[in-house]
């Protein structure tokens, strides 16, 4: 299996991968163009990528690939739609990189309360203000509020606890039953997140669902004075509601990601945020600790390793969860060669589309039971069919 790592992963992590027999092409500079270029020179069943694009000409260009893994949790940068056209696995590395974006979180936190960076700078300058800097409000007692409860935002709550600080928390999938749990304040919105809190924190995965979910209704909602934090994608950031919110209300911002982030590691950076005195911005570090890709890393040779030696794609994320199968048929049979063949062929002549199959053998490999998802309309004659087969014993179908 060839593997081409578009981005850079440790050694130690190729040459794992080298030891299961894979071939690994290192190219982690592949961007664009010499990306779509290198897929179709080299033809990889496995393509690589952490921060790097995957568009659908890039998908096309391997007419061998099979899985696409993203080395790193969130894959807005991969045409995902594009890969299940083409029956290309994508998979992710959930969690890896949670302890490192909530450290960054807090060290956000910290920073819009004493102003760190602007302490900083003007000692750099030559400028002591010890009587400007001097006046932080403080973060104990006050509220931190969570948008989504993924593996990152429940390790952002365990540090901010330990900063005394209250938390009130939403996203789709928490009840007020888990929230008790979770010993934090439930909300049934956003924008109830944004009235109660002193601070607001994204984390929420980007996808059409949370597309601008800080909105202007939500910046409306917040506290005169309060910080913003974005550590997710600046697709979810509403950015013109965000800057009325920070002229109108002295709304304060911390950003690690934005619009029209620079494509490159390095560049210049001209982005209408970057020189407001109320917003800081990092240069999307969330995950960059040592700790964190060695973790990633590990769980990418993983994904690969299962997918070379089983079939199987671990943290896959698109695969349907409900197809369009209408039927189950069910055909008990005798485990001899072309059994299934003729049933499928029955299947075929009758213009059902298999969905979901799956064949279960019995003790002592006599018989086994075929299991077969299917979309197509009423006809008992096909079921009557499949029963006279040779080597079938019975065949049943029920309606989904």
């Amino acid at each position: 299996m060839t593997v081409l790592l578009a981005d850079a992963l440790s050694e130690a992590v190729i040459d794992q991968l080298r030891a299961t027999g894979c071939t690994v092409i290192n190219a982690p500079d592949l961007k664009g163009r010499a990306l779509t270029e290198a897929l179709s020179a080299h033809n990889p069943q496995v393509l690589v990528v952490r921060s790097t694009k995957v568009t659908e000409e890039d998908i096309q260009a391997a007419a061998g690939l099979e899985l696409i893994v993203r080395a790193g949790a969130g894959y807005d940068t991969i045409d995902v739609a594009a890969a299940s056209a083409a029956g290309v696995f994508v998979a992710n590395c959930p969690g890896k990189n949670a302890c490192a974006v909530a450290e960054l979180t807090v060290g956000l936190l910290l920073s819009l309360d004493r102003s760190l960076p602007d302490n900083v700078m003007d000692a750099r300058q030559g400028i002591w203000n010890k009587a400007k800097y001097g006046k932080a409000a403080g973060l104990k007692g006050r509220t931190f509020g969570v948008i989504g409860l993924g593996n990152i935002g429940r390790e952002v709550i365990k540090r901010v606890r330990a900063l005394d600080m209250d938390v009130v928390a939403w996203s789709r999938s928490l009840s007020r039953e888990e929230a008790q749990q979770l010993n934090i304040r439930y909300a049934a919105t956003p924008e109830d997140v944004a009235r109660q809190s002193d601070v607001v924190s994204l984390h929420c995965a980007a996808t059409a669902d949370t597309l601008a979910l800080a909105s202007h209704d939500f910046f409306d909602a917040m506290k005169e004075g309060a910080f913003f934090i974005n550590t997710t994608r600046g697709s979810v950031v509403d950015e013109a509601a965000m800057m009325k919110a920070i002229e109108e209300k002295g709304v304060r911002v911390a950003l690690d990601v934005f619009s029209d982030e620079p494509a490159g590691k390095t560049g210049t950076l001209d982005h209408p945020l970057a020189g407001h005195p109320s917003v800081y911005l990092t240069h999307h570090i969330g995950a960059s600790t040592a700790q964190a890709q060695t973790a990633i890393a590990d769980e990418a040779a993983r994904i690969i390793s299962c997918y070379a030696a089983q079939g199987e794609v671990p943290n896959c994320v698109n695969l349907s969860t409900q197809t369009p199968a209408t039927h189950q048929l069910t055909v008990r049979h005798l485990d001899k060669v072309g059994v299934l063949a003729r049933v499928l062929n029955e299947i075929s002549l009758a213009n059902w589309n298999v969905q979901e199959m799956e064949n279960v053998i019995f003790d002592q490999a006599k018989a086994a039971c075929a299991y077969i998802r299917v979309d197509g309309q009423d006809d008992p004659g096909v079921v009557e069919r499949i029963a006279g087969l040779d080597d079938v014993l019975a065949a049943t179908i029920v309606r989904l």
